[in-house]
């Protein structure tokens, strides 16, 4: 059974919101995508308010069983990482009124998740989505690549292990980043020997 999985790149201006199936073998299938916008010579409280009736009506409609948000980081522009914070804290009321747990997640560790690498640029992050979700083209803008990326980070750390238990007929139809992906996550399990 798949895991669907909501993410989202917060912002105040723009709310890139993404929702994909993860297969027990981490086939991601894009469900939805969008970017919910505000004006920003509307007044404040407006603006949260049409995110937060914009995420509201995308949890109700698609049902996800897990929500990924992007965790908001110091930047040197208060304002945008008030605007960040600001559309994060109506997804963490949406998701908790409903149940949901929501799960954040660093820029780098969404890169890694992937790419392979975090230090990935914008272009490839977006070129590895469209890749992943075998789309026609690229999500646009990156807000809404950003979402997707955040919801298939999100759905690989949590999709259960394939069935074969790794190698196999499972392997074949995952991306260098998702085994590069599986692997760390088995490595990080593994018990270690003490010396």
């Amino acid at each position: 059974m798949a895991l669907r999985v909501l993410g989202i790149d917060p912002g105040l201006t723009r709310c890139g919101v993404g929702i994909v199936d993860i297969a027990p073998d981490r086939r991601a299938t894009l469900v939805a995508v969008e970017v919910i916008r505000t004006a920003p010579e509307l007044e404040l409280a407006e603006r949260v308010r049409r995110i937060q009736l914009g995420v509201a009506a995308l949890l109700d409609e698609h049902a996800p069983s897990a929500v990924a948000l992007e965790r908001v980081f110091a930047q040197h522009n208060v304002r945008t990482v008030m605007g960040t914070a600001q559309a994060s804290g109506v997804v963490l009321a949406e998701a908790a009124q409903r149940g949901l747990t929501v799960a954040l997640h660093t820029p780098t560790e969404v890169k890694a998740a992937v790419t392979g690498h975090g230090g990935a640029d914008k272009r490839q992050v977006t070129a590895m989505v469209q890749r992943i979700l075998r789309l026609d083209a690229p999500p646009k803008p990156a807000d809404a690549a950003d979402a997707l990326a955040l919801a298939i980070c999100h759905g690989w750390r949590g999709a259960p292990p394939s069935a074969t238990g790794g190698a196999g007929a499972a392997d074949a139809g995952l991306t260098p980043a998702q085994r590069a992906w599986r692997d760390a996550e088995r490595a990080s399990r593994a018990p270690r020997l003490e010396r």
